[in-house]
């Protein structure tokens, strides 16, 4: 579970981004609450359209993060990113502790963290490819995520108890001074940047184009993306729900960063079982989007405070789950060429619902009660396993077989020539069907995409630069145009994407 921190510099991050991470829990928990109910008087949708202000840079900016995640060394990008981060946490704290702050000052810094946080987010989550080799990847993806909830764990409750002893202005100030631990691992970090790649240089307009081009050609990123949109939209607007539903239940800031912290416990409890997974798969995003759904149709009913908090280690786990699951799904089968730019689209996608969702949310609790926020969540989970499913059964070409009873197996086109025989079934799902349909010749071990059993076995990542599009190979009739991959100055090998 905890293989990765066997790397040395993996080590030191992981240390100095789960104290800053602490502090970031404590200033969201805080900057949401002082909206709601120092600013405004139980205003949910201004707590909607900060969210949306925090988060829509994400989308706006996502072509020059991913390019500049990519072509820069991304230790040089996070001491940068991360030190403006710090000095806009101290601002506003400033502004908190001597009473000068208004709601618009909260807009502004809401903006401000946001455009930061494009460039600074998509260059974190490819630094870890930095870090640890390709073996141990998705399991530092996993503990990533373990990081950043044990700090949601503890930040919210810390944040509830010092906005009532010494007041919310502080607890920016202790987040600006928590920002000195990643700085110091980052410097402490024995950095080895990729080698730039060698041979001509493309333009600034194709390398951006890149990304969305091999998306594009990605169906299984494509439905990965879609679900995380809903999601990302819809069901995790926490801010907006829970700081209305411990308004609806009559509760304080205590219990409004108790309710984050008991979400915190299964989001932690989901990131670690993420990290003793072999292997992100996409199984696991579908079933995880199914759970969020339901959990938040059954949070919706609750009818005590107590009860609501319960639900919420469910949820957590959930949620926790599909991240997790979903990052690793992206990095580990991503080109390591374009894996900055394809991230890019991933964490612009996922926080750019923000900006689509959090002020609809928030205006429903407004209008309709702080449930009308989970009885959207709900929804949007289901409508996202929905497609989910559909896409297993009509490009995975799921099979289901009863065995004796009520004992199903599980099959799918993982190899041609296979039929439905559950017993001859030793493909994994973790690779898109189209790149596990090989033809006799195979690209060799030692690419991104992860496979189950020895490395040899592996199928590799096919390079975009490579591909051509023809008809299929000599000799035999296709209705549908493929990919073949060739290596200059030998005989091309066909290899299907």
């Amino acid at each position: 579970m905890f293989r990765s921190l066997s790397v040395r510099n993996y080590r030191i991050w992981f240390v100095g981004a789960l104290v800053s991470n602490i502090g970031a829990w404590m200033q969201a928990t805080t900057q949401n609450w002082v909206v709601l109910t120092e600013l405004t008087d139980n205003n949910a949708a201004a707590v909607g359209a900060t969210m949306a202000l925090q988060f829509g840079p994400q989308l706006l900016l996502v072509p020059f993060s991913g390019a500049v995640a990519d072509r820069f060394d991304r230790r040089k990008v996070l001491l940068v990113t991360q030190s403006l981060l710090m000095l806009l946490a101290a601002g506003l704290g400033l502004l908190l502790i001597t009473g000068h702050a208004q709601l618009w000052h909260l807009y502004g810094f809401a903006l401000a963290l946001g455009i930061v946080n494009a460039f600074d987010t998509t260059s974190r989550q490819a630094f870890v490819s930095d870090l640890v080799g390709s073996a141990q990847l998705s399991n530092a993806v996993a503990l990533n995520s373990a990081s950043f909830n044990s700090a949601r764990l503890v930040g919210p409750a810390v944040a509830g108890v010092l906005i009532a002893a010494v007041g919310s202005g502080w607890v920016f100030l202790i987040n600006a001074a928590s920002f000195v631990a990643v700085l110091g691992a980052l410097l402490l970090i024995d950095s080895r940047p990729p080698k730039p790649a060698t041979g001509p240089r493309e333009s600034q307009l194709r390398q951006l184009s890149a990304g969305f081009r091999y998306v594009r050609a990605r169906h299984d990123l494509l439905v990965i993306f879609v679900m995380v949109f809903l999601v990302g939209a819809f069901s995790m607007n926490f801010p907006v729900i829970s700081s209305t539903m411990a308004v609806e239940f009559g509760r304080g800031a205590g219990d409004y960063g108790l309710l984050s912290s008991i979400l915190a416990i299964g989001s932690l409890s989901g990131a670690l079982l993420a990290a003793r997974r072999p292997a992100a798969r996409m199984r696991v995003v579908i079933l995880a989007v199914g759970g969020i759904g339901i959990v938040s149709l059954i949070a919706a009913l609750m009818p005590t405070f107590w009860t609501f908090a319960a639900t919420l280690v469910f949820f957590g786990l959930a949620i926790s789950t599909m991240l997790t699951t979903a990052n690793g799904f992206v990095q580990t089968t991503a080109d390591p060429a374009v894996r900055g730019r394809v991230l890019a689209l991933y964490m612009a996608i996922l926080m750019g619902g923000t900006p689509v969702g959090a002020p609809l949310v928030g205006a429903a609790a407004d209008a309709l009660g702080p449930r009308s926020t989970l009885f959207i969540s709900a929804a949007a989970g289901l409508a996202a396993f929905g497609i989910g499913v559909t896409w297993l059964f009509t490009e995975r070409r799921l099979r289901f077989h009863r065995d004796h009873g009520l004992h199903l197996r599980v099959t799918h086109a993982g190899r041609p020539g296979l039929d439905d025989d559950p017993g001859r079934q030793v493909e994994t799902l973790t690779a898109p069907i189209t790149i596990l349909r090989r033809s006799a010749t195979a690209v060799g071990a030692g690419e991104s995409v992860p496979q189950e059993g020895s490395a040899a076995a592996a199928t590799g990542a096919v390079p975009i630069a490579d591909l051509e599009t023809v008809d299929g190979p000599a000799g035999e009739p296709d209705e549908k145009p493929k990919r073949r991959f060739r290596d200059d100055g030998e005989d091309p090998a066909v290899q299907q994407r």
